[in-house]
């Protein structure tokens, strides 16, 4: 592991302590490469996050993927960011169960305020779950003069 990577690792490792949606979603951010826009993280399906046919509801998958795919844009540029998501495409291949999903967050393409990423949630037998692209608006946080 690089020191760019180390260090943008624990910035999220830090950051995660008080974003209240990375603790429900029992967020641990595992790997990231800001060089190429690209991030790992382990989350904790809760069976209070399933439907009635004991599945983990689509919401909350979605979710995971919005934090994967903000995150591998955020993992580039460190504090003083955030990346609203503009829109985002989410496909549901396989039911997914409580426990561990890991997600994979990439940029496919960084412009100068918005960026295009993908993300996908995989099962704790690497079985593919669902998908995501979606895009994001970088923006300054908190905005200067607040």
């Amino acid at each position: 592991m690089t020191v760019a990577e180390a260090a943008a690792l624990d910035w999220i490792r830090r950051s995660y302590e008080t974003n209240p949606v990375a603790a429900l979603l029992g967020a641990d951010p595992l790997a990231c490469d800001p060089g190429a826009g690209r991030i790992t993280i382990a989350f904790e399906a809760k069976p209070e996050f399933c439907n009635l046919l004991g599945t983990v509801q689509g919401g909350m998958l979605a979710a995971m993927l919005d934090m994967v795919m903000s995150f591998s844009v955020l993992c580039t540029v460190g504090p003083g960011h955030i990346v609203p998501t503009i829109d985002m495409n989410t496909h549901f291949l396989s039911p997914a169960r409580p426990g561990r999903i890991v997600g994979e967050g990439a940029i496919v393409k960084k412009g100068r305020t918005i960026s295009f990423v993908e993300g996908r949630l995989r099962d704790r037998d690497g079985r593919l779950l669902t998908t995501a692209t979606a895009s994001g608006q970088l923006m300054k946080w908190p905005p200067e003069g607040k």
